[in-house]
C-alpha cells in the first residue's frame, strides 16, 4: 500500500495559519503520495455520545460526516491533526473528532485500533505566541493518543501566526515545513514515560 496523507483541518475558518503551515508543508511530499485534505468546520461531527458501556455500536450510515471521516482515517497511512492551538490545546472540532476514535474503537469488524496501529499521526498548528512550550498540551493530546493506538508519532510542526497569513512570514517554520514529512516517526509513548 502506498503512502496516503490525510489531512484534517481542525480550524473554524479556511485558509488560516495553520492550514497554510500544512499545505507548505505537504507540497514537499512526493507526487505519488495521496493526500485527503477534510475540513472539520465543512464537515461538523454532531456531539459525540459515549456509549461505550452500550451494545448498539454500529458502523455510521455512508453519506454522513462520520462515515466519510472513519473512511478516510481507516484508508490514511499518515494522519495530520492541523490544528489551531486554542487555549493550549487543540481545537473544538479537532477534539471531537479525537473523541469520535473512542466510538470508533468499539464498532465490530473495524478494527480501528489495530489498523491504525504502526501508521504515522502528525500534527501541525499555528500559535500566537512567542514561547513553544505552550503548546505542549497540544503535543501531549497528539503524542499519548498516537501512543494508545500504537501509532509513530512524527511530531508537532509549529508556526507562529495570529493575523491570518502571519505564519508565512515565520521563516523558521516555512524550513521545518521543507522537511518535517521526510523525517522517520519513531513509535509513539506516553508522555509520562519521560518523552
Amino acid at each position: 500500500m502506498g503512502r496516503r496523507f490525510l489531512f484534517v483541518l481542525g480550524s473554524s475558518r479556511s485558509e488560516g495559519n495553520t492550514e497554510l503551515l500544512a499545505r507548505r508543508a505537504a507540497e514537499q511530499l512526493p507526487a505519488d503520495v495521496e493526500q485527503e485534505w477534510i475540513s472539520l468546520a465543512e464537515h461538523l461531527l454532531p456531539d459525540f455520545v459515549d456509549l461505550r458501556h452500550d451494545s448498539d455500536h454500529v458502523r455510521p450510515p455512508a453519506g454522513e460526516n462520520v462515515a466519510l471521516l472513519l473512511d478516510a482515517t481507516l484508508a490514511a497511512t499518515d494522519i495530520v491533526i492541523a490544528s489551531p492551538l486554542y487555549w493550549y490545546s487543540v481545537s473544538s472540532l479537532t477534539k471531537r473528532y479525537l473523541d469520535y476514535w473512542s466510538g470508533w474503537l468499539r464498532i465490530p469488524g473495524v478494527d480501528f485500533k489495530a489498523t491504525l496501529a504502526g501508521r504515522t499521526l502528525w500534527g501541525v498548528t499555528a500559535l500566537a505566541d512567542d514561547e513553544p512550550a505552550v503548546a505542549d498540551p497540544l503535543i501531549g493530546t497528539l503524542g499519548n493518543s498516537a501512543a494508545y493506538m500504537k501509532m509513530r508519532f512524527g511530531g508537532v510542526l509549529l508556526g507562529s501566526g495570529s493575523a491570518r497569513g502571519d505564519v508565512l512570514k515565520d521563516t523558521a517554520a516555512l524550513a521545518r515545513a521543507k522537511t518535517f514529512f521526510a523525517q522517520e516517526a519513531p513509535l509513539a509513548r506516553f508522555s509520562h514515560e519521560g518523552a
